[in-house]
Parts: C-alpha cells; structure tokens; sequence
C-alpha cells in the first residue's frame, strides 16, 4: 500500500528516519512538501530563496519524483492521502508552537489515517532531557551534562534508492518550484551542505574553539541555515566529531541549539515574549525617536564600527558572525533601549539562517530576559568587543570601508552613559521582584 512521505524540515535524503519508516510497508512512497502561504510569507527573501533551492536539489536527486504543492497543509495532505490511496503520513516531528498547531490540524482533518513522527531536526528532540522531577531545564550548563548522558542514535542509513518512489504526475495539485534571483553564500541543498561540512571538519574544525568569536576570519562553519532547513542532520554531523577542542566545542554549540528548541516546547510564550516574565514591566524606549534609533540600527549608520559591520554584512548576504549577533543585539536592547522584539523581528526577515528557537532565545540572552542565571549586569562595551574580537579591524573594512572618513557618521549615543542608563532600568525590575 502506498505512503506519503512529507517533507518539512528535513530536506535531504540522508538520515532520515521518516522515509524509513514510509518505505518500511513495502509500498510505494509518495515524496511530496508543501508551500504553507504562512511561511512563505513570514520568511524573508534569501530564506525563500533557500528554500527554493534545496527543493530543487532534492527533486533532481529523485529524478524529479517529488511533488511541491501549494495550499494549506491540512487541506492539502488528506487530499493526496485521498488521490493515491495512502494508509499512512510521515513526518519528522516539529516541536515549534506553529508546527504543534499545523501537524494538529492535519491530525484531525485526516481522521483515520496517521500521522507518524519519526525523529527530528535535532540530536536529542525537545522534552526528552528533563531535570529529575520531569521538568524542563531553565539553565544550559546542567542541560548540557544531562544532555550528553542522554545520548542520541547513530544516522539513519537512507538515501534515494530507500523506496520506490511514486511519480507525481500520478497525484495532482503540484506547482512548480519559484526560481528566484538571489545569490546565495552558502549554496542551498544537501550536496552542498555535505561538502561544506566535509570541507570544514578537514580544515576548520581543529582551530573552531580559538577562531569561532573572530568575525575577521573564516573560522565558522556556516552550517547554520543547512540544520534550519534540514539540508543535513546534525547527528550527521556528531559522528564526525572526534574528542579535540575544536570538536568539543562545536558540539556544544549544536547542545545549545537543542537547549533553545527545549525551551521554546517548554514556554512557547517565550517565542515573542519574556521567559522571565518579570521583565515585562522593564522601562523601554517606543516613541518615534526609538524608532528613528531602529532605522539607523538597520542602516549600519550607528557610528560604532562593529556594529555597522555586522548589520551591514547582514543586509547584503542575509548572514552575521555569531558573536557580532551578540554585540548587535546588546547594543539595540542596552545602548538604545529597544524592545528586543524589534530586533528579533528584522533578524527573521534578514537572516537565511533564521530559526525561532535559536533566534528569539539568542535576543534574550543579550537583553537579560532569557535562561541566562546573572544576566542583567552583562553590557557589552561595542568599541572594547571591536578591539578584542577584530583586532586588526579587517571585518570593519571589509563592511564599513568610511570608517575614520568624514562619510562615517559620529557615535549616535554615548555607551558609558547608556550603560548607566540600562542599569539602573535593570534595577528597577530586580527591585520590583
């Protein structure tokens, strides 16, 4: 009997549990993904684009048995349960609010016909590491010891030729996939993603620990968009970790990215706002001058050069090195006192890499709202995190080529006065709690 393998977040052929699973009742599979106008229309361009290339890429590798439709998913997939007469729906499990909310609805509008999850776009799924009274983790370090004892299983051994794929000329409704124009670095799709990674554990990797804070030089995967998209699974990518500090390092990275994920499953609130909902009643600057600091932020025209750079290198590749992410955010949230959510917000739209969990939880680690235990005293200094992580100044030339010109605008606020500012706002919650 056939089956219906949907794809989401997880456009690849390799390790992947779900076709497994489709392919395991001896049918034929029908492959197929879904453009939910929702999505598409909360997603920036270069993450659309990103899209669009992965599902050709993934079509090509299966000889273009891969149906793209359009609709909403709940209506969409009974419809093609119905056409081809499956007996069952796969799926890797999304445990994001919107994805519980979407997969609920195809639950009950398929009735009889189940949807089966298997796996999902992390190394250990979200609620399966809890603390000992079965409640989730609020800190990172004691989740990361629980969550390296908890383990995760080896990479599921597929590819094309795990099933016998249905053509989907057979079923209807499909659309072809929008070609775009935008240029993207990294390429899409998961041959690209393999490469990349190969060539990162090759020559990158050993020196991960030093390098990875250093914007000015290419010490950094840029695996990121790949796991969003599910190009590669990072249990794809443990097992080629070996014991090194490089190693230890970047697998730390991917603990906190399933870190994010548990906390959004666990608060989903917390996706737009406060986990520490004592930050709610934190004074911030809304008015229309707040809002012209916004646009300056977005412009790179700040006259801090880091920050400049980062939001620059943002808006021309739809990217920015972590640790400028960091120094971005801390200056909108302290510097100008901005609601964090306006910065999440315009990360979202820019970022090809941008994910819920990761993004939302990155932004309240630098506003002091989030998991962080001591956070409210953590300001960074944007001329100090300059000097220290871009020593030579190599990123700033290469975004923010006026810098020291009488192009380049003057500092937009003063940061040891701002810094006062933001501590003392900071008090005020402390004190109120």
């Amino acid at each position: 009997m056939p089956t219906l393998l949907w794809f989401r977040r997880d456009l690849r052929l390799h390790d992947l549990p779900p076709l497994l699973d489709a392919a395991r009742a001896d049918g034929e599979v029908l492959a197929c993904y879904v453009l939910d106008p929702r999505l598409v229309a909360s997603a920036g361009p270069r993450r659309l684009q990103f899209l669009y290339d992965s599902l050709r890429e993934l079509r090509e590798r299966l000889d273009g048995r891969l149906l793209v439709t359009r609709g909403r998913p709940e209506t969409r997939i009974p419809a093609l349960v119905k056409e081809i007469g499956a007996t069952s729906v796969h799926v890797s499990a999304d445990f994001a609010p919107f994805g519980i909310r979407r997969d609920t609805a195809v639950r009950e509008a398929l009735g009889d016909v189940p949807l089966e999850e298997s796996g999902s776009p992390y190394l250990v799924s979200p609620g399966r590491v809890t603390k000992g009274d079965g409640t989730a983790y609020k800190v990172f370090t004691p989740y990361y010891a629980a969550w390296r004892e908890h383990g995760w299983r080896a990479p599921a051994k597929t590819g094309p030729t795990s099933a016998q794929w249905i053509d989907p000329a057979d079923a209807g409704g499909g659309v072809d996939v929008p070609a775009g124009d935008t240029e993207l670095d990294p390429p899409a799709g998961e041959t690209a993603a393999r490469t990349a990674w190969k060539r990162f554990v090759g020559s990158t990797l050993q020196n991960y620990a030093e390098d990875r804070d250093r914007p000015d030089r290419d010490g950094t995967s840029r695996m990121s968009a790949h796991l969003k998209f599910g190009t590669i699974h990072p249990r794809t990518m443990a097992a080629d970790l070996g014991g090194g500090t490089g190693a230890q390092a970047y697998l730390r990275e991917l603990a906190f990215r399933d870190f994010y994920a548990d906390v959004l499953h666990a608060w989903p609130r917390s996706a737009w706002w406060n986990w520490n909902t004592s930050f709610d009643r934190i004074e911030v600057d809304d008015d229309a001058d707040a809002k012209r600091r916004f646009e300056a932020w977005k412009a790179g025209r700040t006259g801090f050069p880091i920050v400049d750079a980062g939001m620059r290198q943002l808006a021309h590749t739809g990217f920015m090195h972590n640790r400028v992410r960091m120094i971005a955010a801390s200056f909108l949230v302290k510097d100008l006192h901005l609601p964090w959510q306006w910065g999440a917000t315009w990360f979202l739209e820019q970022l090809t890499d941008g994910d819920m969990a990761s993004n939302q939880h990155g932004w309240q680690w630098a506003a002091g709202c989030g998991t962080d235990a001591s956070p409210y005293f953590r300001v960074f200094n944007p001329t100090t995190q300059g000097d220290k992580f871009d020593p030579d100044g190599a990123y700033v030339q290469r975004w923010v080529p006026e810098v020291g010109g009488p192009d380049y605008p003057e500092p937009m606020v003063d940061h040891a006065e701002e810094r006062v500012e933001a501590l003392r706002r900071y008090q005020q919650v402390r004190a109120a709690t």
